[in-house]
């Protein structure tokens, strides 16, 4: 079972677009969804599954049709909700003092989705993605918070945490291993590593 993040977004102003629709991938981000479907092009995937956003569903095209397989589409891996989405936002937005009142709890967090309810949801979907790829592999294309959230909670830390230490770049692979319906392993891997120098630093999701 393969959590993969999409590929960067074309998104020149900066916006953080969590749940926006028309955020495409890049040319980069293209690339970066190739580079992954060739690094996986010898898996045993029957079965890809993506966020209903336009980034994970060109990012898990490659990867389908390398595969010969339709993408299904899941919004329980959709990206997490924002409470800042559609804005531009840096440090100096964040301390303003109109909004002060979304900070009440960095550990629900208290500013968007509850940490428990993204991981909920991504775990719901991935038995069901596992159970539609049962003795083969599967690829849920996804969104960085949804990523890390769950795969805190199934290594059975905190939910809560700084987001510059996310270990969740884009086109990166978590990978959780099953033995039956047990997970025995989660590595991580970063197929299109040598293009993140490349990458925008712009805000996203």
């Amino acid at each position: 079972m393969h959590l993969m993040r999409h590929g960067e977004v074309h998104n020149p102003e900066g916006v953080l677009y969590g749940r926006l629709e028309g955020y495409h991938l890049s040319e980069l981000g293209r690339e970066m969804a190739q580079l992954v479907a060739t690094h996986l092009a010898a898996n045993d995937i029957t079965y890809v599954v993506a966020s209903p956003l336009e980034r994970a569903q060109e990012t898990a095209a490659p990867i389908a049709a390398g595969h010969g397989v339709e993408i299904a589409t899941d919004e329980r891996v959709i990206e997490s909700e924002n409470r800042f989405e559609g804005r531009t936002v840096d440090v100096k937005d964040l301390l303003h003092p109109h909004n002060w009142h979304l900070f009440g709890n960095v550990t629900k967090p208290s500013w968007g989705e509850p940490y428990e309810q993204i991981a909920a949801r991504m775990i719901a979907a991935i038995v069901d993605a596992r159970d539609a790829a049962r003795g083969h592999e599967a690829v849920v294309v996804s969104h960085q918070l949804p990523v890390w959230t769950v795969r805190n909670k199934l290594e059975g830390r905190r939910l809560w945490h700084d987001p510059r230490k996310r270990e969740c770049t884009l086109a990166s692979l978590t990978s959780l291993t099953y033995r039956d319906d047990e997970l025995v392993s989660i590595t991580y891997s970063e197929p299109a590593g040598s293009l993140l120098a490349r990458a925008s630093r712009s805000v996203g999701a």
